[in-house]
């Protein structure tokens, strides 16, 4: 009997996930002009993931992931932090090769939002920084954040009994953070570097 999906997706992200972690170094305390390059890079990585995670889906489920995209928050967030836009050309996310790759791809971004929670707390402690003023992006959907989060388990427990592809779904979650990790090596070294 095979693992299920979402347990085989954290085996096959689990390195990637702590290296996409150590290089935003939001786990510590950190400065306004940080916590600024971080939001610019989600933003970054967001205004191509999202259109290309959405050509992914099939039409039924077109209108799920748009009530749960975030890029209009980061975007805003960015805007309001005076974020510098990270040079051109903006990260290229590639097109995902059918559904359980965009649910592997979608199981890094919907976790992200669940850890976004604790950014936001942290976010608001250290820098005063709320929805309404820099931090929608992490604040997310607020409470209904974890409803969220068992909601879409919910969808790759029924698409693994369906007889998801487990080698499409590791390889679109790691192809997501191997572009985020790109987009933050970018990101944060052209603003250091600025």
């Amino acid at each position: 009997m095979r693992q299920p999906l979402i347990d085989a997706l954290r085996r096959a992200t689990s390195a990637r996930h702590a290296e996409v972690e150590c290089l935003l170094g939001l786990d510590a305390p950190f400065d306004m002009d940080t916590y600024t390059r971080v939001v610019s890079g989600f933003d970054t990585f967001l205004s191509s993931w999202e259109p290309r995670t959405s050509q992914a889906l099939p039409e039924l489920l077109r209108p799920w992931f748009a009530a749960r995209c975030r890029g209009d928050m980061a975007r805003r967030d960015a805007a309001r932090l005076g974020a510098i836009a990270p040079p051109s050309p903006a990260v290229e996310f590639t097109a995902l090769p059918g559904l359980s790759a965009a649910l592997g791809s979608l199981y890094v971004m919907e976790g992200s939002a669940l850890g976004g929670q604790v950014i936001a707390r942290q976010v608001a402690r250290q820098h005063g920084l709320h929805a309404d003023n820099g931090a929608a992006y992490f604040n997310g959907w607020g409470e209904r954040t974890g409803e969220m989060w068992r909601e879409f388990r919910t969808m790759l427990e029924q698409h693994d009994a369906q007889g998801a592809d487990h080698e499409a779904a590791c390889a679109g979650a790691n192809h997501t953070f191997d572009a985020l990790i790109h987009t933050f090596r970018r990101v944060l070294h052209a603003t250091a570097a600025a």
